[in-house]
């Protein structure tokens, strides 16, 4: 299988503390900046299904928290941090290419 990337923005529209949301196809992929490395992951809650983009992102701690319930997930490898949500979110490889940041779908 070959790699299939993502380009999800250019660098310059992601600094650092801010967060983006790419889609492949129809599927959300929130994308982060903690001081320059970027991390990306599912932009759904295990829990309830909604959308973590929607919640506050705290780059100094590198979780995003859900708004429905209160349940944060480490956006460096999607573990949940606390209940409601047990289960993780699903993460993806980064990579900063050609001025760009481009997150790998093919995993």
């Amino acid at each position: 299988m070959s790699e299939r990337w993502l380009r999800a923005c250019a660098i310059g529209e992601l600094l650092p503390g801010e967060s983006t949301v790419a889609w492949d196809g129809d599927a959300p992929i929130l994308v982060v900046n903690i001081d320059g490395d970027c991390y990306a992951l599912d932009d759904r809650c295990t829990h309830e299904d909604f959308e973590l983009s929607a919640g506050a992102f705290d780059p100094g701690s590198a979780t995003i928290e859900c708004v429905l319930h209160g349940s944060r997930f480490d956006v460096r490898d999607g573990r949940a941090l606390n209940p409601p949500a047990y289960a993780p979110v699903r993460t993806y490889k980064t990579k900063i290419e050609d001025d760009s940041v481009w997150v790998r779908i093919d995993d």
